[in-house]
């Protein structure tokens, strides 16, 4: 089962979550805070796979509990969703940055909050439609030449494929390779890079002009 945090300052939110998720097979909610303080302290708590953290709370907002759950080390990592109504790119901006493991609006629908869950815990990352293309606009520079950056060919490959949404399974199969190798490939890039998770991997490569908005 995929055990599942709710962080909203708003009671009737996290029901809508609860209810949603507690009807899906494979996962189920351990846990409700109503700001981000106690939030964290049930994450160090109850160890759940996935926090579904709010922007906007009192005490500690979502950014600052989706850096600090993510810095912090432990047997399993604990990945976090920000969702929130507020569309800025600040916001999604500071949520990759900090190590979000994708990024929703409340909009979005059941559906795609399920996914969500789904991706982070498998350690993939779901970004809301309606600001991903304006995301990855804003991100793309003109490339950087070769020397510019530490990776290797094979590398580049990856992270250019990943930058584009591809899952592991479908970067394989384009560059026929195992799977495994691409995961440790990506390991390998996001050492080099020195960020946390493969969105943050895709930010640096819009941003370096390995992808375009043509891509």
């Amino acid at each position: 089962m995929i055990r599942v945090l709710l962080a909203d300052d708003q009671e009737s939110i996290r029901s809508a979550f609860r209810m949603i998720l507690d009807a899906q097979p494979d996962i189920t909610v351990v846990g409700e805070a109503a700001d981000g303080a106690t939030a964290l302290e049930l994450a160090r708590h109850l160890r759940p796979d996935v926090v579904l953290a709010d922007v906007r709370m009192p005490r500690l907002d979502g950014l600052e509990l989706t850096r600090r759950l993510t810095a912090e080390p432990g047997p399993a990592p604990i990945r976090v969703v920000v969702v929130t109504v507020f569309d800025l790119d600040e916001y999604v901006h500071a949520a990759l940055r900090g190590g979000a493991s994708g990024f929703l609006l409340k909009r979005s629908g059941p559906a795609l909050l399920v996914e969500a869950v789904r991706a982070a815990t498998a350690g993939d990352t779901l970004i809301s439609p309606q600001v991903t293309v304006r995301l990855l606009r804003e991100l793309a520079r003109p490339p950087v030449g070769p020397a510019a950056h530490p990776l290797t060919d094979r590398e580049t490959e990856v992270v250019r494929l990943a930058a584009r949404g591809r899952t592991n399974a479908e970067i394989a199969a384009e560059l026929f390779l195992a799977p495994g190798t691409v995961k440790n490939h990506l390991a390998a890039v996001q050492q080099k890079l020195g960020v946390r998770n493969r969105v943050a991997v895709a930010a640096w490569a819009w941003e370096h002009g390995l992808c375009r908005p043509a891509d």
